[in-house]
């Protein structure tokens, strides 16, 4: 087992690098960076003193590990637009993010392991269909156009919820099954093969032949083997709504970090857009390391090992 966590954590640094080098990539990718912050009127000596002022006229490499120094310590320099320190606007708006993909994860699992459960008990049956049928829609369904269709509903046809912003738990209830809806199919279709697997078994057949009622057989015996992968998959879905917030916090007009993302992204600011890439895609690397470690502690083939 220890040899398969070091194996996976070091699969992650190699992805939490090429993360970095993206990021910081995401400053040149675009052309001349110091004519970018000096504007379209500054002149050459202007442009070129801005250069120096940024170490933009260094060497590319001296420039991404002076970059990722920083970026280690929680430092990624002033906003361009904002005009104020990147890591406290980031603080600031984190909280929200990591609310609304909490809500949404509930929700998702809540809904999730019910129906994956009902969907492989009644296999080929109508239930079974309609679950597939949801799974399928929730995959292929845009989230920025459920969470339209939700606002048309809930907020502008039956004034339920608010449209926008975050002030109350009201204002996550829309985003947040918006957001749910897409790892939902994920972890339901999960949850029916894992318990189709598991009341195939030789132990359930024993289970029912000692007479145990069906409940017992399903959730005593059969869910908590069952569940072990969703559990790991939730942690993974988990990094996906963080990501995914970017387009359901611009639609819900809530002031989160996909907002704000989506703000320095309209305005060509370079070091808030590298500080929340790298901020969610280390959230992700770290939750997928977790599910890695959660299979190896659960998981009695990996344990083994």
């Amino acid at each position: 087992m220890l040899i398969y966590i070091l194996r996976r954590f070091g699969i992650a640094l190699c992805v939490a690098v090429t993360v970095s080098i993206v990021s910081f990539s995401l400053l040149h990718m675009s052309g001349d960076l110091a004519t970018a912050i000096a504007g379209p009127e500054a002149s050459a000596t202007q442009v070129e003193a801005i250069r120096v002022q940024f170490g933009l006229d260094r060497p590319m490499m001296s420039q991404y590990f002076d970059w990722l120094g920083k970026a280690v310590q929680l430092d990624f320099g002033k906003s361009f637009y904002f005009q104020g320190p990147v890591m406290e606007m980031v603080a600031e708006r984190l909280p929200v993010t990591m609310k609304l993909g909490g809500i949404a994860l509930l929700l998702a699992v809540a809904v999730a392991i019910p129906l994956g459960v009902l969907a492989a008990i009644y296999r080929d049956t109508w239930l079974d269909r309609v679950a597939l049928l949801i799974a399928v829609v929730g995959q292929a369904m845009p989230s920025f156009w459920f969470g339209l269709s939700l606002i048309l509903i809930f907020s502008v046809t039956l004034h339920w919820l608010p449209v926008a912003g975050n002030e109350g738990w009201e204002n996550f209830v829309l985003p947040a099954i918006a957001l749910g809806y897409y790892a939902m199919p994920a972890m339901m279709r999960l949850t029916r093969a894992g318990m189709l697997e598991v009341l195939g078994s030789d132990y359930i057949r024993t289970a029912r032949a000692k007479g145990l009622s069906k409940g017992k057989v399903i959730f005593k015996h059969a869910l908590r083997n069952a569940v072990i992968p969703v559990v790991a998959l939730a942690a993974v879905e988990l990094g996906f709504m963080l990501g995914g917030s970017v387009v359901i916090e611009s639609v819900y007009s809530m002031q989160g970090l996909g907002q704000l993302a989506w703000d320095a992204i309209s305005r060509n600011d370079y070091p808030v857009v590298q500080a929340v890439v790298l901020i969610i895609a280390m959230f992700y690397i770290g939750l997928t390391f977790l599910a890695d470690v959660i299979n190896a502690l659960l998981d009695p083939r990996i344990r083994t090992r």
